[in-house]
């Protein structure tokens, strides 16, 4: 029976640190590298065509998501990160979007583990098609 209950001490400890544990924006809001799509275990990099109205109506869409909200930056900046959270064991997932001349980068990523399966590409690609039906 202790053994049960230091279990579960630990488990709310663990999900404890992942819930509060700080998300520095220096370190997650940064401008996003490169000019291709790429897909890898812990993220995705998608690039499109866009202007300015589009990126700001991505911004609205980002903001309508569940459990997301702003960490860093602004539509006038034209670089925000967002800091998106799964439902029960509120695990942070980063979504960078960035303003280029002619295009819009986003940068999906996780924060713990090694592993997004496919969580970051699922919500960009929903972002999208949602920005595509406005």
């Amino acid at each position: 029976m202790k053994f049960v209950g230091f279990f579960v001490l630990i488990l709310l400890g663990l999900m404890a640190y992942i819930r509060l544990s700080p998300n520095d924006p220096t370190r997650w809001h940064q401008p996003i590298k490169g000019d291709q799509d790429k897909q890898f275990s812990a993220g995705i990099v998608r690039v499109i065509p866009a202007n300015a109205r589009q990126f700001a109506r991505l911004h609205e869409i980002a903001l309508s998501w569940p459990r997301t909200k702003v960490l860093a930056g602004s539509v006038e900046e034209g670089l925000i990160t967002y800091i998106s959270r799964s439902a029960f064991w509120g695990f942070p997932d980063f979504t960078t979007v960035e303003q280029r001349s002619d295009q819009i980068a986003l940068y999906g990523r996780l924060r713990f583990g090694r592993n997004d399966f496919g969580v970051n590409a699922e919500r960009i690609a929903n972002w999208l098609d949602a920005l595509a039906q406005r």
